[in-house]
């Protein structure tokens, strides 16, 4: 099947289309399995988290405890957060261009 002037087939692309769909979908999966840990405060609080963006675990130091300092907890449970998120961003990124080639396809984003 032709079509597009440019001597494009169509059934072509779809089948191209449909095998990086697929190998996006085997990504996703192998992202899920896969885990990272967002650090801050020198190790105080470390955050597990899944490819999937998913919190798997939270551990606090002892010494990380003050109660008469709560905010400096909250900030660092949030920067752990923060830093596990980019290291799974990252990961994404990484697999998602053995996926597309390197392409810069708009609109996909983990």
């Amino acid at each position: 099947m032709r079509g597009f002037g440019g001597g494009m087939d169509i059934g072509k692309l779809m089948k191209q289309a449909q095998k990086m769909q697929e190998a996006m979908q085997q990504m996703q999966a192998d992202l899920g399995a896969q885990a990272v840990e967002g650090t801050a405060g020198g190790g105080a609080v470390t955050v597990t988290m899944t490819g999937n963006q998913e919190v798997t675990a939270v551990k606090i130091k002892p010494e990380a405890v003050d109660p008469e300092d709560v905010e400096t907890l909250e900030d660092l449970v949030l920067a752990a957060l923060k830093d596990a998120r980019e290291k799974v961003e990252a990961l994404a990124q990484a697999q998602m261009g053995s996926v597309t080639g390197g392409l810069n396809i708009p609109g996909l984003k983990f």
